[in-house]
C-alpha cells in the first residue's frame, strides 16, 4: 500500500514546490503575470523546467540561480539587494526621511512664529484670534501635575 502512495506523494510535493517557484517567476512575454498564471508558452516551457529540475534533485534556490543566470535578474519578482538595487530597496526609506524631515521643519517653523508675533506686538499690528491662541498656549505653563482645576461654578466669577 505504502509504495502506491509513494510516487502520488512525492508527485504533490513536486507540484507544490513548482506551484510555488512558479509564482516568483515573471512571464518574459506577458511582463506582469507569473508563469503560474500565464498561459504564454514560454512559461508553460518554465514551469515544466520548473518541475524537471526538482524531480532531478535540485533545490529551490538553484532553481533561482539557474533561472535568473539563464534569463536574467529581472525574471524574478524579488530582485536581489546589491549594489545595483539599493537605491530601489532603500528609496522607500528616503522618502518617508524626507517626508519626516518636512513635517518636523514645518512643526520647528510653526513654534518659532512666536517671535514673528512678538515683533508685531511691539510694532502695535493687532493679532489674530488664531495668533493670540497660539501665544497663549506657548506662554502659559501648563498646570502642575496633582493640582485639580477649578470646577465650572467658580469661573464666572473670575476676571476674563
Amino acid at each position: 500500500m505504502e509504495n502506491e502512495e509513494d510516487p502520488f506523494k512525492r508527485q504533490q510535493i513536486v507540484d507544490a514546490r513548482a506551484r510555488n517557484i512558479s509564482h516568483n517567476v515573471r512571464c518574459l512575454e506577458c511582463g506582469g503575470q507569473s508563469i503560474e498564471e500565464s498561459q504564454a508558452d514560454i512559461a508553460i516551457l518554465l514551469r515544466k523546467l520548473i518541475r524537471d529540475e526538482i524531480r532531478s534533485g535540485k533545490s529551490d534556490k538553484d532553481i533561482y540561480n539557474k533561472l535568473e543566470e539563464d534569463y536574467g535578474e529581472t525574471i524574478l519578482y524579488a530582485p536581489k539587494f546589491d549594489w545595483q538595487t539599493a537605491g530601489f530597496w532603500l528609496s522607500p526609506l528616503l522618502i518617508a526621511g524626507v517626508g519626516g524631515g518636512i513635517w518636523a521643519y514645518s512643526r520647528h517653523r510653526q513654534r518659532t512664529n512666536v517671535h514673528l508675533l512678538a515683533l508685531n506686538l511691539t510694532r502695535g499690528v493687532p493679532l489674530t484670534p488664531k495668533e493670540k491662541e497660539t501665544m497663549l498656549d506657548i506662554l502659559i505653563p501648563p498646570p502642575p501635575q496633582g493640582i485639580r482645576r477649578l470646577s465650572q461654578w467658580w469661573r464666572h466669577w473670575l476676571p476674563q
